[in-house]
C-alpha cells in the first residue's frame, strides 16, 4: 500500500534540501524526500578543490553531454548536473554570488510578481551568515543556515595581481562581490571586481545539504529515499496525487496529499513533466505517451551562460607551483587532512566581479581570475600544468539566446536532449565579440603584463573581430548554469509556472528550482537557487495554512 505525505519533493539538490528544512521546521507535516544519487559523504565532495575531482564521477554526477550546438561549430557540450545529496551544490566551484539588482527586477518585469530586488534581498539575509577576516580576526555577519566565507587571507598570493589589473582597467575593488562597491557617482550596484566568496566552512564543503539537510533530518516528519529515479507525476482529475518511483529495480508509489514538488533542476524537472504527460502535446504524442495537461512551454526558455578562457605562463609562482607536481600534491594534502588549510581548502576560482563592456548601461559580462593553469585528461580528472600558469576568463552575463529541454523516449532511463542554441542571436554574437575586447584590454594592464612570461596560444591579442567572435564559437564552454526551462511568468502561454510557483494547469504541483528563473541572473545560479527555494517555501506554507489536507 502506498504511503501518503503531505508532501513530496523530487530531488535533494540545492532546492529541494532548502524545502525539506522549511517545509518540516513546524512539525506540522510529513514530508517525503526523494533522490536519485546517494550520499555525500566522500572525500572529493567535502574538500573545496575536489570539485575537479566530481567533475566527471558517475557515483555523483549525471555527467550529461548537450546536442551539437550550431551556435558552438557543432560542438557537443559537456554538462555535469549533481546526483548525489546536495545536487550540485555538492560538486560545484561553491562561488556564492547572489546576482545583480537588475536581475531580479527583470523577473518581476516578465511575471513573476513579488520578485523584485528588495523581496529578494531580504530572502537572502535571512539565508546567509558572512564569515569575514579583519587584521587576522574574524566575525561573523548574519545568522542564517549558508556559511559564506572570505577566503582572501588563505588565497594565492598571486591572486593580487589580478586586483591591481582591475584597478588599472578602472574597474572599483569590491570587499564583498554581494555588496554595493564604495567607489565614485559611476558606479552601479555590484560592479567592480574582488576575491570570490565561498560556501565553505572550516575548511569544508558547505552544501545545501550541510546547511538545510543535515538539521531537517533530525526531525521524524521527514522521509529521504536516495538511489531512487522517479518515473512520473501521478495525478488525477487535473491535480497532482503522487509519484512513481524505482528504488534498486522494485516500483514504488507514494501519495501526496497536498502537493507535488519538482526541484530536480534545469534538465530534469522538465523531463519529468513531459514523462507525466505535462508538456507539448506533439512532443508527448511522439513518444507515446498520453497528454494529461498540454503545456507548450516546458522544456522551452532554456538558458546558459557561456564562458571563454585563456591560459598564460606566468615569470612568478602560482598556484601551479604548489599542486603542479606529485610532491606537491602530497604535501598539500598532508596539510590538509592535519589542518584543513593550503591550496586544497580553497576553491580555484578566487577572483571575479561584473563590469560592462563599452557602450553597456548595466554590468554585462563577469570577469573570471583563476591563478593557476590546468587541462582536462580524457577521463576528465584535472591536470595542473607543471610551469607556472594562469587563466583569465569573460563570460556575457545575460544571454538573450534560448534552447530547449525535450525527452527522447518514454524510457526515464534515458537523458533527454539538451539543445542549448547558443549564440543564436545578434546581440549575443555582439556581447561575446565586446567580451573579447575586455580580456583584450585586461591582458595588456601593466599589472597583468609585468607577470606574464608568454601568452598561450591561441594568442587573443592577435585576433580581429571577426576571429574573436570564431574564438568564442570554437573554444567557449558552459559554465553551468542552466536555468529557465519552467519559468515562472504571466500565462501559460508564455510560461511554465505563475508567481508563486504553481505549474499553469495542475493543481497541487509546483516546480522550485534554478528552472524557475525566468531568465537567467548574471552570475554563478546556486545562491540565487537557494534563495527561490526559501522564498518558495514561504509561499508552499501561505497557501496550505488554511487547507484542511494533511497527511494521516
Amino acid at each position: 500500500m502506498a504511503q501518503t505525505y503531505d508532501f513530496i519533493i523530487v530531488g535533494a539538490g540545492s532546492a529541494g534540501c532548502v524545502l525539506a528544512d522549511k517545509l518540516t521546521a513546524n512539525g506540522r507535516y510529513k514530508v517525503l524526500l526523494i533522490e536519485a544519487g546517494g550520499t555525500d559523504r566522500r572525500f572529493w565532495v567535502k574538500i573545496p578543490v575536489g570539485y575537479g575531482f566530481t567533475f566527471s564521477d558517475p557515483e555523483v554526477n549525471w555527467r550529461y553531454s548537450a546536442a551539437p550546438d550550431p551556435g558552438l561549430n557543432g560542438r557537443e557540450a559537456y554538462w555535469p548536473r549533481g546526483k548525489v545529496l546536495g545536487g550540485s551544490s555538492s560538486i560545484n566551484a561553491m562561488a556564492y554570488v547572489r546576482g545583480l539588482p537588475h536581475d531580479f527586477d527583470d523577473w518581476e518585469a516578465a511575471g513573476a510578481t513579488g520578485w523584485g530586488w528588495e523581496n529578494v534581498r531580504r530572502s537572502y539575509q535571512a539565508l546567509e551568515t558572512n564569515d569575514e577576516w579583519h587584521e587576522g580576526r574574524c566575525r561573523l555577519r548574519g545568522s542564517g543556515p549558508v556559511r559564506v566565507t572570505d577566503l582572501s587571507a588563505r588565497m594565492h598570493p598571486f591572486a593580487r595581481n589580478f586586483l591591481a589589473g582591475a584597478q588599472e582597467m578602472g574597474w572599483p575593488f569590491l570587499q564583498d562581490m554581494n555588496a554595493r562597491a564604495e567607489a565614485g557617482a559611476n558606479t552601479l550596484p555590484g560592479e567592480g571586481m574582488g576575491y570570490v566568496r565561498s560556501t565553505v566552512k572550516d575548511g569544508r564543503r558547505w552544501s545545501s545539504a550541510d546547511a538545510f539537510l543535515r538539521p531537517a533530518l533530525r526531525r521524524g516528519n521527514l522521509t529521504v529515499v536516495s538511489g531512487a529515479l522517479v518515473e512520473k507525476v501521478l495525478t488525477s482529475g487535473g491535480r497532482a496525487t503522487g509519484v512513481a518511483y524505482r528504488v534498486k529495480g522494485q516500483p514504488e508509489v507514494a501519495q501526496a496529499g497536498r502537493e507535488v514538488i519538482l526541484s530536480a533542476g534545469a534538465v530534469n524537472s522538465p523531463q519529468l513533466l513531459q514523462l507525466s504527460g505535462i508538456g507539448p502535446a506533439a512532443l508527448l504524442q511522439r513518444h507515446g505517451i498520453a497528454v494529461k495537461h498540454d503545456l507548450p512551454q516546458v522544456g522551452q526558455g532554456l538558458q546558459d551562460h557561456l564562458a571563454v578562457s585563456h591560459f598564460f605562463w606566468a615569470n612568478t609562482a602560482t598556484l601551479n607551483d604548489r599542486l603542479g607536481s606529485f610532491a606537491g600534491q602530497m604535501k598539500a594534502g598532508l596539510q590538509y587532512v592535519m589542518t584543513h588549510k593550503g591550496p586544497l581548502s580553497v576553491p580555484v576560482n578566487q577572483c571575479s566581479g561584473f563590469v560592462r563592456t563599452k557602450g553597456a548601461a548595466l554590468p554585462d559580462v563577469q570577469v573570471y581570475c583563476n591563478p593557476a593553469s590546468y587541462s582536462t585528461r580524457a577521463n576528465g580528472k584535472p591536470q595542473i600544468d607543471k610551469g607556472n600558469g594562469f587563466l583569465l576568463c569573460v563570460q556575457p552575463s545575460r544571454p538573450t539566446s534560448r534552447g530547449q529541454i525535450t525527452i527522447q523516449s518514454a524510457d526515464p532511463a534515458q537523458a533527454p536532449r539538451i539543445e542549448p542554441n547558443s549564440l543564436s542571436t545578434d546581440e549575443d554574437k555582439a556581447t561575446a565579440v565586446r567580451a573579447s575586447h575586455l580580456l583584450q584590454a585586461l591582458v595588456q594592464a601593466p599589472a597583468i603584463q609585468a607577470v606574464t612570461r608568454e601568452r598561450r596560444v591561441p594568442d587573443i591579442l592577435e585576433m580581429d573581430d571577426a576571429a574573436l567572435l570564431e574564438n568564442f564559437r570554437e573554444r567557449s564552454g558552459s559554465v553551468f548554469h542552466a536555468t529557465c526551462t519552467c519559468r515562472m511568468g504571466r500565462d501559460a502561454a508564455g510560461s511554465v509556472l505563475d508567481a508563486r510557483l504553481r505549474v499553469h494547469g495542475v493543481a497541487g504541483l509546483r516546480v522550485i528550482d534554478a528552472s524557475s528563473f525566468p531568465n537567467v541572473t548574471s552570475g554563478n545560479t546556486n545562491a540565487p537557487t537557494m534563495m527561490l527555494a526559501a522564498r518558495g517555501a514561504e509561499l508552499v506554507l501561505e497557501d496550505n495554512k488554511k487547507s484542511p489536507l494533511a497527511a494521516e
